[in-house]
């Protein structure tokens, strides 16, 4: 039995379909510790067969994992836990109708910048995914920080800075002729903090 991820990225349509339906939301967030589809019933009361339903549909896309069975009566009780702490979907389990970039061509629009993010979500995944199974970490570096902007213009002035910043860095350490080297792609995007 494998260990419950922190976060979990749904790739495939069938597992977003899972996902989606409210109920099973409800159950993935009462699973985040180990429970058996009776204890759901008590916990949320809803029929066991109801919970038995939705519990099958959640395994089967692979969002909840069997921790163990055990004998009550006459009956095998299963107890199982949700496969992560929290989900996200990606944009490539929407297929075609998925974001990308090359959709969108004004790189200062917020639908560019979903489209960036959605295709960072869409690659990280993959990655992860991949070195997992080889019982490998990928290298990532994540970099936050929050500005407060006295005007527009000081607001452009950073905007101008920072691609000046980036770019400078790039040149600086990029080889395209390393050998074995490996390409990396940066994300850096500015977009207004939500209203607290």
């Amino acid at each position: 039995m494998a260990h419950t991820l922190p976060l979990e990225v749904i790739r495939h349509p069938e597992a977003a379909a899972a996902l989606l339906d409210p109920v099973r939301q409800k159950l993935l967030a009462h699973l985040k510790e180990p429970d058996s589809a009776t204890g759901l019933a008590r916990r949320l009361r809803l029929p066991r067969q109801r919970i038995n339903y939705h519990l099958r549909a959640l395994e089967s896309a692979g969002l909840v994992e069997l921790v163990e069975e055990r004998r009550k009566g006459n009956c095998l009780e299963r107890v199982v836990r949700a496969s992560a702490q929290s989900f996200v979907i990606s944009p490539e389990a929407l297929g075609e109708v998925g974001s990308t970039t090359e959709a969108v061509s004004d790189r200062m629009s917020s639908a560019y910048l979903i489209a960036a993010a959605g295709q960072a979500i869409r690659d990280v995944a993959a990655l992860d995914e991949r070195a997992r199974k080889e019982g490998k970490r990928i290298a990532t570096l994540t970099l936050e920080a929050e500005v407060r902007f006295a005007s527009a213009a000081s607001r452009a002035a950073f905007a101008e800075e920072l691609a000046d910043a980036v770019a400078r860095l790039a040149a600086k350490y990029h080889d395209e002729r390393a050998h074995g080297g490996r390409r990396f792609r940066v994300l850096a995007a500015v977009h207004p903090a939500p209203l607290t």
